[in-house]
């Protein structure tokens, strides 16, 4: 007895309508017709003109059209939509080489279908035609598409963390924001971020078009100053809520000019703008700009959210580091005081604090007179980039101008006496330092000339001292990094070389932020020092001093730098 259940249909008598037993490859070819009429995908059967020589009831209902219609009709007449899509060029590239082919494409029903479909086609060429079978997976490819896109997002929230959390730099990080969530969550990207004076600037942006990114980076630099108070935008931050809103009616509320321009140029659809939070204040927006054909899911908009979260934290921590640097540079600042005056020496000082807060540290100089009217300049750096280096370079300076002051001696006593202070007092306390004392025999000549003049020095670890003449030529005194830290041996000797210079030198002492770089040696930071005092020699000192900074840091430097310039005076007209 036959199954009903079974997908096959049920074994016909094997005989004909008269009753006379039917062939058995005639029985055959009636059974496979009745498999070909239940099997759930579409098959048709072409001869070598594209012609329809047999459609399934499935193949039917796909082409939508009657089996009558079609039988006998060329594909591309019968199925005139398939012309010039990927799968006209899979069937006839299938004829061409005699190969089977299967593949995946997305089709339509027909111009009146709005809703695009996946199917499968596997076709098989034969020396009469062409055999088709094309099976809807478009459950299967929309439940693929989907699981790529969860992975997508979790990769990048994964992603988006680790760049925000573990940045030394979170305001560089916050720029590249943007050319993460594309393509991911939108088509293009604008990241707004809020300071602390509550000004709000536009930090980064991209687009998933190459074609679109120059535009992309124009509209950035101009649209805050044409954005309305009714804008996505402003919205955003004023109420610290999400805004949807159709570019059209963003256009519209928009004045002439060339954000409006390059808004249109651009060409998105819609604009959705995410507030960046932390304790309860709106610190930026990230706006997503979408293209025609993108849908933006709950999965999406979710995603989006926390991503705007995790960079709400990242400018709050920017924040809580600009008010700490300015804390401890404020701290650093006040114990740094200026030099004093001293006839017949220009003393210029310098300071420039590190781009990153954490790193604002123990780098300090001091310039002041012994009991015996000898000059005294000092530059130093406690290990350490912190709030406690601070206040331990604090401590140190004082502790070394009291010694120098009190006991009158040479530059190697003092350095002496400070590391026994060290050992004592601040027993875990390593420091470079450089003491250097001018020592002067006055002249029978102009009031506060000098007919010689000497520089006496010790070094411990810190880069070495420099001097330039008026003519240019410039000199690195003793070794490269002098004798050991304070800190670590205090009954250690240390030399004392001494050079005499000549009138109007100039004597450079600095940190090694000045010359140390990550991607150079510390030799060709020296060398490229050198190189400039010699181009600077000539100019006032303080012009002297701002060009060296300029020409070695190249903006914030990644180190605390202090720098000291003693100049002499010229010699007498």
């Amino acid at each position: 007895m036959h199954d009903s259940r079974s997908p096959f249909p049920a074994p016909r008598a094997a005989t004909d309508p008269g009753g006379a037993p039917v062939p058995d490859a005639v029985q055959g070819r009636l059974d496979l017709l009745g498999l070909l009429e239940t099997m759930p995908a579409a098959f048709c059967l072409m001869d070598a003109d594209w012609c329809l020589r047999h459609v399934n009831t499935e193949a039917e209902h796909l082409i939508g059209r009657a089996r009558a219609e079609l039988l006998g009709r060329s594909l591309w007449t019968a199925v005139p939509h398939l012309l010039g899509t990927d799968v006209e060029a899979r069937y006839r590239a299938a004829v061409a080489s005699g190969q089977p082919v299967t593949f995946e494409a997305p089709c339509s029903r027909g111009p009146g279908e709005h809703e695009q479909r996946w199917y499968e086609f596997r076709v098989w060429p034969g020396p009469d035609g062409l055999a088709a079978y094309v099976f809807d997976v478009t459950q299967r490819r929309r439940a693929a598409d989907a699981a790529e896109r969860s992975a997508a997002r979790a990769a990048l929230l994964a992603e988006v963390g680790a760049e925000l959390s573990g940045a030394m730099d979170p305001e560089s990080a916050l720029a590249r924001l943007a050319r993460l969530v594309v393509p991911t969550l939108t088509d293009g990207c604008i990241v707004t971020v809020v300071d602390r004076e509550g000004r709000a600037r536009d930090v980064g942006s991209w687009h998933s078009d190459p074609g679109r990114r120059a535009l992309m980076d124009d509209y950035t630099r101009v649209r805050l100053e044409w954005m309305p108070a009714a804008s996505p935008v402003a919205r955003a931050l004023h109420a610290g809520t999400p805004v949807t809103e159709s570019v059209a009616t963003v256009l519209r509320m928009m004045r002439r000019g060339p954000a409006r321009d390059l808004l249109r140029a651009i060409a998105p659809t819609a604009a959705t703008v995410l507030p960046l939070t932390a304790d309860g204040r709106t610190l930026g927006v990230l706006t997503l700009y979408q293209d025609a054909g993108r849908v933006v899911g709950k999965e999406d908009l979710e995603t989006a959210r926390l991503v705007a979260q995790q960079a709400g934290h990242a400018i709050a921590r920017v924040h809580r580091q600009s008010q700490q640097a300015q804390l401890v540079e404020g701290l650093q600042r006040s114990l740094l005081t200026e030099p004093p005056h001293i006839d017949g020496i220009q003393v210029v000082v310098r300071y420039v604090p590190a781009a990153e807060a954490a790193r604002v540290g123990g780098d300090w100089y001091d310039a002041f007179l012994q009991r015996d009217g000898s000059p005294m300049i000092v530059i130093g750096d406690v290990v350490g980039h912190d709030t406690a280096a601070a206040a331990v370079m604090g401590q140190m300076r004082g502790l070394l101008r009291g010694i120098a002051h009190h006991s009158g001696a040479g530059p190697a006593e003092v350095l002496r006496g400070l590391d026994e202070a060290i050992a004592s007092m601040h027993s875990d306390t390593l420091a470079t330092a450089l003491v250097a004392r001018l020592e002067r025999t006055p002249g029978s000549g102009t009031p506060g000339c000098c007919c010689r003049s000497t520089l006496r020095w010790a070094n411990a670890g810190h880069p070495p001292p420099i001097v330039a003449t008026p003519d240019g030529t410039v000199s690195v005194l003793g070794g490269p990094t002098g004798d050991l830290l304070l800190g670590v041996d205090a009954a250690a000797r240390r030399a004392e070389p001494q050079v005499e210079l000549a009138p109007g030198s100039t004597v450079l002492l600095y940190t090694d932020g000045l010359v140390e770089r990550r991607d150079s040696t510390l030799d060709q930071g020296t060398e490229l020092l050198v190189e400039q005092l010699r181009l600077l020699a000539g100019a006032p000192l303080d012009e002297l001093c701002d060009g060296l900074l300029e020409r070695l840091l190249r903006g914030t430097p990644q180190d605390d730098v202090a720098l000291v310039a003693v100049r002499l005076a010229p010699p007498a007209r």
